[in-house]
């Protein structure tokens, strides 16, 4: 089912299946959200639960069990269920089932929310601990992609990310055979909070950025004139396209988690940029999108 949420300057469509935002317009109906065409890649902004990522080898282990885990969870492959809707604000949601608690043992209900304020859409998420007793332990990460290029007949090696008022980031990036992290660091020089997409910028496939290096980010037109900016208050965040011809589109990613890193053999608890969350306790957390006008 699709649903949607309009004032009088954005527009947004949702589908249940994964509770994912599938397209966002301005008043004018100008699109901002990738399509979704598969041949670049077939989700347009997915809700990546209880995992952000891939975890080393395929599975994990948690006292002492082996689960398999494909990447980024499996929220986004379920179709959830309508909880409310206003005027302005939406919530879907899912819970453990007999088929999760075989790959992910814990008892939740997951709710994904989005309200609209103004030119903004607030993405709000609620992770709830159902059971009695036990913590559950998960990740939590946003993977919304943008048209980039805005406009025909330009280029995404004409654009440019600005980068909240830094002159120079530190990165990870994975490896590229086994999606998951390397160790080492490297750092992304900016001119003016800048750096343009120029050819060859995403050929190490996912920026990933640690230690809450920022709080915002925008994708701006040739021209330097911002026309999406993410607002956000992860642990990390990455950016991301894939890196084929053409691409016609960014990812900007907050996250409260990650993939493991190359080699890891621990448990899910001590899994770097987990979150543990106590039997009976709710998580509460949100990010923003923001049309320029």
């Amino acid at each position: 089912m699709q649903y949607h949420l309009k004032n009088d300057k954005i527009d947004a469509t949702f589908e249940s299946f994964g509770a994912e935002m599938i397209s966002l317009k301005d008043a004018s109906g100008r699109e901002y959200l990738w399509c979704g065409d598969s041949k670049y890649w077939g989700r347009h902004s997915p809700v990546l639960f209880p995992f952000v990522g891939k975890v080393s080898g395929g599975k994990y282990r948690y006292k002492g069990v082996e689960y398999p885990m494909g990447q980024h969870g499996f929220a986004r492959d379920m179709e959830f269920s309508l909880v409310s809707q206003k005027e302005d604000e939406i919530w879907f949601a899912i819970e453990s089932t007999v088929e999760t608690k075989a790959k992910y043992p814990f008892d939740f209900r997951l709710e994904i929310g989005y309200r609209l304020i103004e030119n903004t859409v607030r993405v709000l998420w609620k992770v709830i601990n159902t059971a009695a007793e036990e913590p559950m332990y998960f990740s939590i990460g946003a993977h919304p992609a943008f048209l980039c290029p805005l406009e025909e007949g330009k280029e995404q090696s004409q654009y440019l990310v600005r980068f909240e008022k830094k002159e120079k980031l530190i990165y990870r990036t994975p490896n590229l055979e086994l999606g998951l992290c390397l160790p080492q660091e490297h750092t992304l020089e900016l001119e003016n909070n800048c750096c343009r997409l120029k050819k060859g910028f995403f050929d190490v496939d996912t920026y990933i950025f640690e230690n809450k290096q920022l709080q915002e980010m925008s994708l701006l037109t040739p021209e330097r004139e911002p026309y999406i900016t993410v607002n956000f208050d992860t642990p990390l965040v990455a950016l991301w396209s894939p890196n084929k011809e053409g691409s016609p589109f960014v990812c900007i990613e907050p996250w409260y988690g990650r993939c493991d890193m190359v080699g890891y053999e621990g448990s899910l608890n001590e899994r770097e940029w987990g979150n543990m969350l106590e039997a009976g306790k709710i998580f509460e957390a949100y990010y923003e999108i923001r049309v320029e006008e």
